[in-house]
Protein backbone atom coordinates (compact mmCIF):
# COMPACT_ATOMS: atom_id res chain seq x y z
CA UNK A 1 0.00 0.00 0.00
CA UNK A 2 1.03 3.40 -0.88
CA UNK A 3 2.10 5.59 1.99
CA UNK A 4 2.13 9.28 2.57
CA UNK A 5 3.00 11.91 5.41
CA UNK A 6 4.84 13.57 7.05
CA UNK A 7 7.85 12.95 9.87
CA UNK A 8 9.02 15.53 11.98
CA UNK A 9 7.77 18.27 10.46
CA UNK A 10 8.23 22.03 11.65
CA UNK A 11 7.22 25.08 10.31
CA UNK A 12 7.60 28.54 11.50
CA UNK A 13 5.64 31.18 10.79
CA UNK A 14 8.28 34.46 12.09
CA UNK A 15 8.52 33.75 15.24
CA UNK A 16 5.46 31.37 15.87
CA UNK A 17 5.95 27.52 15.78
CA UNK A 18 3.04 26.54 14.27
CA UNK A 19 4.02 22.87 13.96
CA UNK A 20 6.75 21.50 16.29
CA UNK A 21 8.16 17.82 15.02
CA UNK A 22 4.89 17.50 13.85
CA UNK A 23 4.44 13.34 12.06
CA UNK A 24 1.46 11.32 10.91
CA UNK A 25 1.08 9.11 7.95
CA UNK A 26 -2.15 7.72 5.90
CA UNK A 27 -2.01 4.74 3.49
CA UNK A 28 -4.50 3.93 0.29
CA UNK A 29 -7.67 2.98 1.64
CA UNK A 30 -7.67 4.75 4.87
CA UNK A 31 -9.40 8.25 6.24
CA UNK A 32 -7.10 10.01 8.60
CA UNK A 33 -8.38 13.16 10.92
CA UNK A 34 -6.71 15.77 12.14
CA UNK A 35 -8.95 17.45 15.07
CA UNK A 36 -8.07 20.21 17.42
CA UNK A 37 -9.29 23.10 18.30
CA UNK A 38 -8.26 27.05 16.85
CA UNK A 39 -5.01 27.89 16.36
CA UNK A 40 -3.78 23.91 16.67
CA UNK A 41 -2.41 23.66 13.72
CA UNK A 42 -4.81 21.54 11.50
CA UNK A 43 -4.61 23.75 8.31
CA UNK A 44 -0.40 24.27 8.32
CA UNK A 45 -0.32 20.75 8.81
CA UNK A 46 -2.82 19.79 5.28
CA UNK A 47 -0.69 22.60 3.25
CA UNK A 48 2.27 21.41 4.47
CA UNK A 49 1.24 18.00 3.43
CA UNK A 50 0.66 19.21 0.02
CA UNK A 51 3.42 21.79 -0.80
CA UNK A 52 1.86 25.27 0.22
CA UNK A 53 3.79 25.80 2.88
CA UNK A 54 7.29 24.75 3.58
CA UNK A 55 9.17 23.33 5.98
CA UNK A 56 11.65 24.13 8.32
CA UNK A 57 12.68 21.06 9.16
CA UNK A 58 11.34 17.42 8.68
CA UNK A 59 10.64 16.02 5.29
CA UNK A 60 7.32 14.95 3.75
CA UNK A 61 5.97 12.10 1.28
CA UNK A 62 3.73 13.18 -0.94
CA UNK A 63 2.97 12.31 -4.81
CA UNK A 64 3.78 14.70 -7.98
CA UNK A 65 1.33 17.41 -7.34
CA UNK A 66 -0.80 15.94 -9.99
CA UNK A 67 -1.94 13.29 -8.40
CA UNK A 68 -2.77 15.35 -4.91
CA UNK A 69 -6.76 16.66 -4.46
CA UNK A 70 -7.20 18.88 -2.79
CA UNK A 71 -9.79 21.42 -1.03
CA UNK A 72 -8.83 24.49 0.84
CA UNK A 73 -11.09 25.63 3.52
CA UNK A 74 -12.58 28.41 1.50
CA UNK A 75 -15.18 27.43 -1.08
CA UNK A 76 -12.80 25.51 -3.50
CA UNK A 77 -14.48 26.69 -6.70
CA UNK A 78 -14.83 29.49 -9.30
CA UNK A 79 -18.17 31.67 -7.94
CA UNK A 80 -18.68 33.33 -11.40
CA UNK A 81 -18.43 29.60 -13.38
CA UNK A 82 -21.77 27.33 -12.96
CA UNK A 83 -21.49 24.17 -11.27
CA UNK A 84 -20.87 22.58 -15.03
CA UNK A 85 -18.46 24.78 -15.98
CA UNK A 86 -16.38 24.25 -12.94
CA UNK A 87 -16.56 20.27 -13.67
CA UNK A 88 -15.41 21.16 -16.70
CA UNK A 89 -12.72 23.24 -16.41
CA UNK A 90 -10.82 21.15 -13.96
CA UNK A 91 -11.67 17.79 -15.48
CA UNK A 92 -9.97 19.78 -18.99
CA UNK A 93 -6.91 20.79 -16.60
CA UNK A 94 -6.33 17.23 -15.58
CA UNK A 95 -6.83 16.00 -19.70
CA UNK A 96 -9.91 14.84 -19.76
CA UNK A 97 -11.77 15.26 -23.04
CA UNK A 98 -15.06 15.02 -25.03
CA UNK A 99 -17.24 12.32 -23.66
CA UNK A 100 -14.88 10.95 -20.80
CA UNK A 101 -15.27 14.64 -19.33
CA UNK A 102 -18.84 14.71 -19.73
CA UNK A 103 -19.01 10.95 -18.15
CA UNK A 104 -16.96 12.35 -15.22
CA UNK A 105 -18.33 15.53 -14.64
CA UNK A 106 -21.55 13.57 -14.63
CA UNK A 107 -20.78 10.96 -12.61
CA UNK A 108 -19.54 13.28 -9.76
CA UNK A 109 -22.05 16.03 -10.11
CA UNK A 110 -24.55 12.46 -9.50
CA UNK A 111 -22.88 11.36 -6.34
CA UNK A 112 -22.42 14.79 -4.66
CA UNK A 113 -26.10 15.36 -5.19
CA UNK A 114 -25.93 18.02 -7.96
CA UNK A 115 -26.99 16.99 -11.14
CA UNK A 116 -30.44 19.32 -10.81
CA UNK A 117 -27.66 22.39 -9.72
CA UNK A 118 -25.08 21.86 -12.94
CA UNK A 119 -26.44 25.41 -14.75
CA UNK A 120 -26.67 27.46 -11.29
CA UNK A 121 -23.52 29.42 -10.39
CA UNK A 122 -21.45 28.48 -7.75
CA UNK A 123 -21.92 31.48 -5.75
CA UNK A 124 -24.90 30.75 -6.11
CA UNK A 125 -25.44 27.70 -4.33
CA UNK A 126 -25.86 27.12 -0.82
CA UNK A 127 -22.83 26.50 1.24
CA UNK A 128 -23.24 22.86 2.32
CA UNK A 129 -23.53 22.35 -2.03
CA UNK A 130 -20.94 25.05 -2.74
CA UNK A 131 -18.48 22.51 -0.03
CA UNK A 132 -19.53 19.65 -2.41
CA UNK A 133 -18.88 21.10 -5.37
CA UNK A 134 -15.27 21.41 -3.74
CA UNK A 135 -15.00 17.96 -2.96
CA UNK A 136 -15.89 17.02 -6.31
CA UNK A 137 -13.30 19.09 -8.00
CA UNK A 138 -10.91 17.58 -6.12
CA UNK A 139 -11.87 14.38 -7.08
CA UNK A 140 -11.83 14.71 -9.97
CA UNK A 141 -9.05 12.68 -11.58
CA UNK A 142 -9.31 10.27 -9.02
CA UNK A 143 -6.13 11.26 -7.15
CA UNK A 144 -4.20 9.10 -4.62
CA UNK A 145 -4.26 11.57 -1.93
CA UNK A 146 -6.70 13.08 -0.91
CA UNK A 147 -6.54 16.24 1.32
CA UNK A 148 -9.54 18.04 2.93
CA UNK A 149 -9.41 21.14 4.71
CA UNK A 150 -12.70 21.38 7.42
CA UNK A 151 -15.08 20.19 4.41
CA UNK A 152 -18.19 20.14 6.70
CA UNK A 153 -17.46 22.63 8.76
CA UNK A 154 -20.51 25.64 8.40
CA UNK A 155 -22.30 22.91 6.33
CA UNK A 156 -26.06 21.97 7.31
CA UNK A 157 -26.91 18.10 8.86
CA UNK A 158 -27.92 16.15 5.20
CA UNK A 159 -25.14 18.16 3.26
CA UNK A 160 -22.26 16.62 5.87
CA UNK A 161 -24.10 13.07 5.58
CA UNK A 162 -23.73 13.54 1.78
CA UNK A 163 -20.13 15.07 2.38
CA UNK A 164 -19.30 12.02 4.29
CA UNK A 165 -20.54 9.35 1.53
CA UNK A 166 -18.04 11.06 -0.77
CA UNK A 167 -15.21 10.58 1.39
CA UNK A 168 -16.03 6.93 2.56
CA UNK A 169 -16.33 6.56 -1.49
CA UNK A 170 -12.92 7.95 -1.83
CA UNK A 171 -11.39 5.64 0.49
CA UNK A 172 -13.02 2.18 -0.48
CA UNK A 173 -11.53 3.27 -3.55
CA UNK A 174 -8.38 3.18 -2.92
CA UNK A 175 -7.45 7.18 -2.01
CA UNK A 176 -5.46 7.84 0.82
CA UNK A 177 -8.25 10.33 2.65
CA UNK A 178 -6.54 13.09 5.07
CA UNK A 179 -9.12 15.51 6.64
CA UNK A 180 -9.30 17.90 9.35
CA UNK A 181 -12.79 18.37 11.24
CA UNK A 182 -14.28 20.39 13.72
CA UNK A 183 -16.79 17.81 14.50
CA UNK A 184 -15.74 15.22 16.88
CA UNK A 185 -18.87 12.93 15.76
CA UNK A 186 -17.51 13.13 12.62
CA UNK A 187 -14.17 12.15 13.22
CA UNK A 188 -14.74 8.92 15.29
CA UNK A 189 -15.52 7.75 11.41
CA UNK A 190 -12.06 7.89 10.58
CA UNK A 191 -9.59 4.90 10.72
CA UNK A 192 -6.93 7.05 12.90
CA UNK A 193 -7.12 10.33 14.33
CA UNK A 194 -4.53 12.88 14.82
CA UNK A 195 -5.04 15.24 17.88
CA UNK A 196 -3.18 18.42 17.73
CA UNK A 197 -2.63 21.24 20.57
CA UNK A 198 -0.84 24.71 19.18
CA UNK A 199 1.18 23.01 16.83
CA UNK A 200 1.69 19.69 19.01
CA UNK A 201 1.26 16.27 18.24
CA UNK A 202 -0.75 14.91 22.27
CA UNK A 203 -1.79 11.57 20.20
CA UNK A 204 -2.35 9.33 17.36
CA UNK A 205 -4.59 5.99 17.03
CA UNK A 206 -7.85 4.83 15.86
CA UNK A 207 -10.58 7.07 17.90
CA UNK A 208 -12.11 4.00 20.38
CA UNK A 209 -8.50 3.72 21.51
CA UNK A 210 -7.69 6.74 22.01
CA UNK A 211 -10.59 6.92 24.41
CA UNK A 212 -10.32 3.38 25.66
CA UNK A 213 -6.26 4.65 26.72
CA UNK A 214 -7.61 7.87 28.65
CA UNK A 215 -6.41 8.08 32.34
CA UNK A 216 -8.38 10.59 33.78
CA UNK A 217 -11.82 10.58 35.26
CA UNK A 218 -14.54 12.82 34.15
CA UNK A 219 -17.37 14.04 36.23
CA UNK A 220 -20.65 16.39 35.13
CA UNK A 221 -21.72 19.10 37.30
CA UNK A 222 -23.49 22.60 36.76
CA UNK A 223 -21.41 24.08 39.27
CA UNK A 224 -17.62 23.05 38.55
CA UNK A 225 -14.37 23.19 41.25
CA UNK A 226 -11.96 23.96 39.26
CA UNK A 227 -12.92 25.96 36.06
CA UNK A 228 -9.80 26.09 34.60
CA UNK A 229 -10.35 22.01 34.53
CA UNK A 230 -13.94 22.17 32.94
CA UNK A 231 -15.47 22.85 29.93
CA UNK A 232 -19.20 23.19 28.76
CA UNK A 233 -21.16 19.94 27.82
CA UNK A 234 -24.93 20.92 26.81
CA UNK A 235 -26.76 22.84 29.99
CA UNK A 236 -23.57 21.93 32.57
CA UNK A 237 -20.17 21.50 32.45
CA UNK A 238 -17.40 18.48 32.11
CA UNK A 239 -15.09 18.31 34.35
CA UNK A 240 -11.37 16.12 34.27
CA UNK A 241 -9.81 14.93 37.50
CA UNK A 242 -7.28 12.16 38.31
CA UNK A 243 -8.72 8.68 37.47
CA UNK A 244 -8.13 7.82 41.37
CA UNK A 245 -10.17 11.16 42.26
CA UNK A 246 -13.44 10.49 44.51
CA UNK A 247 -15.62 12.98 45.87
CA UNK A 248 -14.21 15.30 48.51
CA UNK A 249 -15.84 15.57 51.63
CA UNK A 250 -15.82 18.73 53.96
CA UNK A 251 -12.89 21.21 53.43
CA UNK A 252 -11.30 19.22 50.51
CA UNK A 253 -13.17 21.19 47.76
CA UNK A 254 -10.90 21.50 44.99
CA UNK A 255 -8.71 18.65 45.50
CA UNK A 256 -11.43 16.20 44.25
CA UNK A 257 -14.93 16.47 42.88
CA UNK A 258 -18.05 17.85 45.16
CA UNK A 259 -20.76 14.52 45.98
CA UNK A 260 -23.19 16.01 43.67
CA UNK A 261 -20.97 15.63 40.39
CA UNK A 262 -21.99 12.76 38.28
CA UNK A 263 -19.37 10.54 36.80
CA UNK A 264 -19.66 10.15 33.58
CA UNK A 265 -18.06 7.55 30.55
CA UNK A 266 -16.34 10.12 28.75
CA UNK A 267 -16.27 10.16 24.94
CA UNK A 268 -14.14 11.59 22.05
CA UNK A 269 -14.88 14.75 22.76
CA UNK A 270 -14.05 15.05 26.25
CA UNK A 271 -11.22 13.09 25.94
CA UNK A 272 -9.66 15.68 23.47
CA UNK A 273 -10.64 18.33 25.49
CA UNK A 274 -9.24 17.51 28.62
CA UNK A 275 -5.41 15.81 26.77
CA UNK A 276 -5.72 19.91 25.45
CA UNK A 277 -6.23 21.34 29.29
CA UNK A 278 -3.51 18.71 30.56
CA UNK A 279 -0.99 20.18 27.55
CA UNK A 280 -1.38 23.64 28.13
CA UNK A 281 -1.01 23.35 31.79
CA UNK A 282 2.01 21.41 31.48
CA UNK A 283 3.44 23.89 28.92
CA UNK A 284 2.29 26.67 31.50
CA UNK A 285 4.11 25.08 34.09
CA UNK A 286 7.46 24.56 32.11
CA UNK A 287 7.42 28.39 31.28
CA UNK A 288 6.75 29.39 34.77
CA UNK A 289 9.83 27.52 36.28
CA UNK A 290 11.94 28.72 33.45
CA UNK A 291 10.89 32.36 34.37
CA UNK A 292 11.13 31.46 38.09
Amino acid sequence: MTGYGLAAATVRFGDVLALDRVSMDVTAGEVVAVVGGDGAGKTTLLRALVGLVALADGTVRRPDAADVGYLPATAGSWLELTVGENLDFVGSIFGLRGQGLADRSEELAAAAGLSAATDRLSRDLSGGMRRKLGFSLALMHAPPLLVLDEPSTGVDPVSRVDLWRLVSRSAAAGAAVVMSTTYLDEAERANRLVVLDRGRVLVTGAPAAIVADFDGAVTATARPVRPQWAWRRGRGYHEVWPADATPAGAGQAGDAPTPEAEPVTPDLEDVVIAMSLRSRAAAAAVAATGAA
